[in-house]
């Protein structure tokens, strides 16, 4: 069991805290956000909220763990910022991993979010900052690299490498054996048949590269 400090206040960092309460060994002590961010109350869900430009002098690095369950803003580039400032001030991060998703000693990095109902089949890895929300289908042989999320109902077929800050929306699917390379943005329910291009988005079925000015990308 693991003494667990929450970064952030909001949806996100609620449900980590109900599945850490309900769904692991682990306790949470605190919450934490930047200065500007604590709530005048200084608390949320009954716990203490601190600054995280303070939190070494309340919670030791030796005694106490991360877990930064943030939305993926930025193609995941503000969670990969995150997760690097707590690693800078020597914290260790766990993952959850519910209790009714389907593993098979599958090699899982460092604070992840995986939630019910995902299928993470045999020989495939998951890497650092990666969440994978309820009931995705992940194939076997394949490699998920650090800051990628998937949504929810993700068909990701065997032996696909998937590329980091990629982002899949609900119900996208990918044959198998395919090069996602990093900053893909799979649209909802998108069929991707052929790899990918790096900090581009997909859509449909057959899924297309969209053609998105550069004044409108947001990445």
């Amino acid at each position: 069991m693991s003494k667990v400090i929450i970064f952030g206040v909001q949806d996100n960092a609620e449900l980590a805290h109900y599945y850490l309460k309900s769904d692991s060994p682990h306790e949470v002590v605190a919450f934490c956000v930047n200065q500007h961010y604590v709530p005048t109350s200084g608390e949320f869900q009954g716990l203490p909220v601190v600054a995280f430009e303070d939190v070494t002098s309340r919670f030791r690095p030796d005694e106490y763990v991360f877990f930064a369950p943030l939305a993926p803003n930025k193609m995941n580039r503000e969670r990969e910022r995150v997760y690097n400032e707590i690693k800078g001030k020597q914290y260790s991060m766990i993952s959850y991993v519910s209790s009714k998703a389907t593993t098979f000693e599958n090699e899982i990095g460092e604070n992840c979010f995986i939630l019910e109902d995902n299928t993470l089949q045999p020989f495939t890895k998951i890497g650092n900052n990666v969440m994978l929300w309820s009931g995705n289908h992940i194939g076997h042989h394949g490699v998920i690299h650090d800051h990628v999320t998937f949504t929810s109902h993700v068909v990701m077929s065997g032996h696909c490498n998937i590329g980091s800050y990629s982002f899949f929306g609900v119900n996208s699917t990918l044959r198998n054996g395919l090069k996602i390379a990093e900053g893909s943005f799979i649209a909802m329910a998108s069929a991707v048949m052929e790899d990918t291009e790096a900090w581009s988005v997909y859509k449909g079925n057959p899924a297309e590269k969209m053609k998105i000015p550069s004044t409108r990308v947001k990445f």
